[in-house]
């Protein structure tokens, strides 16, 4: 039992190696082997559990909040799909009387595009599944580094892909062969998606060495500098390395609010750090500044990142129609504040309101803030919303409370990505794509794990 158990984790982290691979899992083939893993692996150990008379519930406790407002979204996306009466259906969404008056009186939904809608429900359930599967599976320290070191190299093996192949000069990429250009993509098509991916990565790697890094407080000097020596070389020179890879990686992705968001991120969550961090070390300090020092001006220098500020400085918005997206995307959102036009709908949806001076084909917003208010209607907006200020509020507590440096480390980590994210979904759809989304939903889940797990020990020891 115990080696089907094990058998069972290892699964799970081969899925989350895996997803970014096949174009960011962003094809119906690639997202229904997510969707197929996650529901089998939670079924199975559900099953397990409840054979071994294990209690899941009082595991799962301290995650509620987490898990019951993923949950109530995805009740939100099914009653989207389910036909209802017309009386009720105006009542809830007046406007959709003017477009279903073409259709004869009877049931129809609130999604207006309840197939695309219901693609969307099986991957939210399989993100949520993937939720609980994190908070099953990792529950010890052991487990914990083992997940944070395949996010890591799940990136850095992005970093290096995609880095190869952009300086390979082919016409195809070598995995998925599509279009190749100078401009790094990784396992993904869209570069802006791959430079999501590496700051998730690369936060989690920055989370990762900040754990290793032991407090001084009561350290000689001589100690306090073996403490940031052994941090930084000693054992830990293959992550220093991953993160000068992904960096690279990201520069050469030529993403501009990628690159800007990744520093940004680290610039606040180091602060943040440096004043509020329980038993801060000064090797915390010595690693922030060489982050920026070598990573910034040595491997930007070499890499592209004055490619990356000629591409922000040449920006012309009179050229850029993604402004005019979100103007003629809010006029979606004042016809259908409350109910939305049904999740994975926008490119259905869009062509209704979109202006002549918009002659491209837009199938997402390009802000994802804008397309979830659109699809999902404000109050399932907001409620997402919230849980992810909440999961940021953890890692707040972590850092400022908790004593273990490895969970302060992971919420160093998830702050800097959930800081990162919400500046990059700004001006990108980054959401939409699988890979993402799991990662992300991932680091909210880590967030609530970095505040909450083996809490349960410390308090049996008093």
């Amino acid at each position: 039992m115990q080696n089907l158990n094990k058998a069972q984790y290892y699964c799970f982290l081969a899925l989350i190696f895996w997803v970014p691979i096949p174009l960011g899992s962003n094809r119906p083939w690639a997202w229904a082997l997510i969707e197929i893993v996650a529901f089998s692996l939670l079924a199975l150990h559900l099953f397990l559990a409840v054979k071994n008379n294990e209690n899941i519930w009082k595991r799962l406790a301290a995650y509620k909040p987490l898990l019951i407002t993923f949950l109530i979204v995805q009740c939100w996306l099914l009653i989207q799909t389910i036909p209802l009466p017309d009386s009720l259906l105006y009542s809830l969404s007046p406007h959709l009387s003017e477009i279903y008056s073409f259709f004869p009186d009877g049931f129809h939904t609130l999604s207006l595009d309840p197939s695309e809608t219901n693609v969307s429900l099986f991957k939210g359930l399989s993100y949520l599944s993937l939720m609980v599967l994190s908070i099953l599976f990792i529950t010890t320290e052991h487990r914990l580094k083992q997940l944070l070191l395949v996010m890591i190299f799940s990136g850095t093996f992005q970093a290096v892909y995609g880095s190869l192949q952009a300086m390979s000069g082919d016409s195809l990429s070598w995995i998925v062969e599509v279009k190749n250009t100078t401009t790094a993509t990784g396992g993904f098509i869209y570069k802006n998606h791959f430079a999501n991916f590496l700051l998730l990565s690369l936060s989690i790697g920055i989370g990762y060495l900040v754990a290793s890094l032991s407090s001084d407080k009561y350290a000689s000097n001589r100690q306090k500098l073996r403490n940031i020596v052994s941090a930084l070389i000693q054992g830990k020179a293959v992550i220093r390395i991953a993160l000068a890879i992904m960096v690279i990686g990201l520069v050469m992705s030529r993403s501009r609010m990628g690159n800007a968001a990744f520093f940004t991120a680290m610039s606040i969550t180091g602060i943040f750090a440096f004043f509020y961090f329980k038993h801060r070390s000064k090797g915390l300090t010595f690693l922030l500044i060489s982050l920026f020092v070598i990573d910034t001006f040595i491997l930007g220098t070499w890499f592209g990142l004055d490619k990356v500020k000629n591409r922000i400085q040449q920006t012309n918005f009179t050229q850029e129609t993604r402004d005019e997206v979100n103007v003629y995307g809010l006029e979606l959102i004042k016809k259908f504040p409350l109910t939305g036009t049904g999740a994975g709908s926008f490119y259905t949806v869009f062509p209704m309101v979109q202006g002549n001076d918009i002659p491209l084909f837009y199938d997402h917003a390009h802000n994802d803030y804008l397309q979830f208010a659109i699809e999902f209607g404000l109050p399932a907006t907001l409620l997402l919303g919230f849980i992810v200020l909440w999961s940021l509020w953890q890692t707040v507590y972590t850092m400022r409370h908790r004593r273990n440096n490895l969970m302060k480390g992971t919420a160093f980590g998830c702050m800097m990505a959930i800081i990162g994210m919400l500046i990059h979904i700004s001006v990108d759809f980054n959401l939409q794509a699988p890979a993402n989304a799991v990662y992300f939903v991932l680091i909210l889940t880590l967030a609530w794990q970095s505040r909450y797990l083996l809490q349960h020990k410390k308090k049996n020891k008093a």
